[in-house]
């Protein structure tokens, strides 16, 4: 009988030891996790800001062929008056064939910001400008504006 309480004693005291981690393992694998995401986070914010400012420059190329074909049927692109809005909505006009945007919506930028639409632009028929992140016309870096015919 004292052969079969020695050996319980000796179980539980060898299994109270490995119940569980201690504050200094858990604080090594925070600090570990800590230093990773430090050095991944920022590659991981800037590619997202690369997809945002890629996803503007599809849609401006997208605004750009709606508004050939717009330029195809009426003879001429819409004013700035008229703005993008002209390609999702008829105004009386013998010839329009839209809506030129699927959904027949124009949409927002990544940012959520409106596109600029200016026509006649400096050296084109016409420049769609997005703001960027900033929303505000000009900026550099990640804020910078992305404009039609511009890589």
């Amino acid at each position: 009988m004292t052969k079969h309480r020695s050996s319980k004693r000796r179980r539980r005291r060898a299994g109270r030891g490995e119940a569980g981690f201690t504050l200094v393992e858990m604080l090594v694998v925070i600090t570990i996790i800590g230093m990773i995401m430090a050095l991944v986070g920022p590659r991981v914010l800037n590619y997202l800001s690369e997809s945002k400012a890629k996803a503007a420059k599809i849609q401006i190329e997208s605004f750009s062929s709606a508004l050939d074909l717009y330029f195809l049927d009426l003879g001429r692109y819409p004013t700035s008056n008229e703005g993008l809005s002209a390609l999702t909505r008829n105004t009386n006009q013998a010839g329009w064939n839209g809506p030129y945007l699927r959904g027949g919506v124009v949409p927002n930028d990544p940012w959520g910001h409106i596109y600029v639409y200016r026509a006649p632009a400096a050296s084109a028929p016409y420049e769609i400008i997005s703001l960027g992140s900033d929303g505000q016309e000009g900026g550099g870096g990640t804020a910078a504006d992305i404009v039609s015919g511009t890589r």
